[in-house]
């Protein structure tokens, strides 16, 4: 899941990609990743969660037990998945401050990133949901830990350095993280309530260009100032 940028190196014109890393950080075990890639590939080609061990197993070619082994149960596997996904993107969000951009831009791609993120990996925001709720203590504390705060941790920067450059307005970054990742968590994880109550269809590659466009529209009209908000 891509929540900001790609690293292009020797570029300052950054473009937004989605993508899952095809190997666990620190070279970790061949059949441990095997596992990850075949439960992601799963979820991804089902559009939900809802996986078996014997799934896992048939579509990586290892053995059932093997998960136990690597990660204690199913919902270690899962809680692994987000961990991997994660740590790639919170060194790209890292990426993205730092570039010799304006806040604005920075903002703008941010607000793309994460929105084709939800879009490419429906089942994303579903195991966040699951793993933050329906699981164990520990595991929503490990999801808080790799996945909330590092992201609230990055709004509250890059809502700071745009409020001391003059492109931002004061802005809560508790209340801007709600506001965003609310956004994108309705229209996919509340997009079956949505269909049933206005005949809405599923999320298309059209609909996220339009759901991009209006995010923009509606978090930089608010937090813009207005010199910038003419500009830009």
């Amino acid at each position: 899941m891509r929540l900001s940028a790609p690293r292009s190196s020797g570029q300052t014109g950054i473009s937004v990609a989605t993508s899952v890393p095809n190997r666990l950080p620190g070279g970790k075990n061949s059949t441990a990743e095997k596992l990850l890639v075949a439960a992601s590939e799963l979820m991804i080609e089902r559009a939900s969660i809802e996986i078996s061990l014997s799934d896992i197993a048939q579509k990586s070619g290892a053995n059932a037990a093997l998960v136990k082994y690597h990660f204690g149960n199913k919902d270690g596997l899962l809680l692994a998945l987000l961990a991997r996904d994660a740590a790639t993107e919170m060194s790209n969000l890292e990426y993205l401050l730092a570039q010799p951009i304006s806040s604005t831009a920075k903002l703008k791609l941010h607000i793309a990133g994460i929105i084709r993120a939800y879009h490419r990996f429906p089942y994303m925001n579903r195991l966040i949901h699951y793993l933050l709720h329906e699981t164990s203590a520990s595991s929503a504390d490990e999801v808080s830990k790799f996945f909330v705060a590092p992201l609230l941790d990055f709004h509250r920067r890059l809502l700071a350095e745009g409020v001391s450059r003059g492109e931002f307005r004061q802005t809560d970054p508790v209340l801007f993280y709600t506001s965003l990742i609310g956004a994108c968590d309705h229209l996919f994880f509340g997009r079956h309530a949505m269909s049933r109550a206005t005949g809405v269809g599923p999320v298309t590659d059209d609909v996220c260009r339009q759901y991009i466009k209006h995010m923009e529209t509606l978090i930089c009209g608010g937090i813009l100032n207005g010199r910038i908000a003419n500009s830009e």
